[in-house]
């Protein structure tokens, strides 16, 4: 299947108007209640279709040594591996914000998330997503103070996969809701501009969306996030050889095409149809 639409390109009102995203945008889209559309991508010719449909975020994400690289986690995915693609990524990206993933152990002391975060600056991105919170409070604060813009990833992380024994929804009960409520507060103040919030229930991450200045992004947690993200392949539709988690909607099957899809994907988050209650947890 192309990657581009087949006949004329649907009218973009964005065309003529459109500017590339910058940090201080993500506060203002959510103060003005816009939801944001973010995609996984790994690689230029996707990053022009990312473009070309108007998607406003890019994740370079350790996702990729899943769906590109045919591993069972992301743990072996190595700095020098998200430099590379976020360089690949850069290379065809004119508007969207570029967001590269810090891999396992890539932050494990502030001097080495330093190192890491540098070579991603410098092979394109404009943000770095650190997961978890508690001692990764001080690397957050490290990068910010040498102006490293940083997104926070909160909820369930797939790095602490082996500790969470699998992918498991995470702030269920009171004590758990509640630390994950007090991490989003710490990681705002540690000087994070932007937090992911992965597999948590829906109630959850409406409230800590409510309670934080900076704009959230979730994936599997419901529809009351400042926006969306998911893994470029899910999207599409695509066998990943791994179970299909329930937030995981196919929009190739009503977008046409590989950008009509992207745009189906983008105009769903904006509208708030996309999550629906089906794609998402209580």
């Amino acid at each position: 299947m192309s990657i581009h639409a087949t006949g004329p390109a649907p009218a973009n009102p964005d065309r003529v108007t459109r500017k590339p995203w910058t940090v201080p945008m993500l506060r203002a889209a959510k103060q003005d209640g816009r939801r944001m559309a973010m995609l996984t991508c790994y690689d230029a010719s996707f990053a022009r279709a990312v473009d070309a449909a108007g998607v406003d975020l890019v994740l370079v994400g350790d996702s990729l040594g899943m769906v590109m690289q045919g591993h069972d986690s992301t743990l072996p995915v190595t700095v020098e591996d998200i430099a590379y693609h976020t360089a690949c990524v850069a290379r065809s990206l004119r508007y969207a914000l570029l967001v590269a993933d810090m891999p396992f152990q890539g932050d494990a002391s502030p001097q080495r998330a330093l190192d890491a975060a540098t070579a991603f600056l410098r092979a394109g991105a404009a943000m770095v997503k650190i997961e978890g919170a508690g001692p990764k409070l001080e690397v957050i604060r490290h990068l910010v103070e040498r102006e490293i813009p940083v997104c926070s990833h909160l909820g369930l992380t797939p790095q602490a996969v082996l500790r969470m024994g699998g992918y498991k929804v995470q702030g269920r009960d009171d004590a758990t809701a509640m630390l994950l409520r007090e991490q989003a507060r710490q990681v705002v103040e540690a000087g994070a501009e932007l937090v992911v919030l992965e597999g948590v229930p829906s109630g959850l991450a409406e409230a800590i969306t409510a309670e934080i200045e900076v704009a959230t992004i979730g994936i599997g947690a419901g529809p009351h996030c400042d926006g969306q993200v998911l893994v470029l392949h899910d999207m599409l539709g695509m066998d990943s050889g791994h179970r299909r988690p329930k937030f995981v909607k196919d929009f190739l099957a009503e977008g046409g095409s590989i950008v009509g899809a992207m745009r189906a994907y983008a105009e769903a988050v904006r509208e708030g149809r996309f999550p629906a209650a089906e794609h998402s947890y209580t």
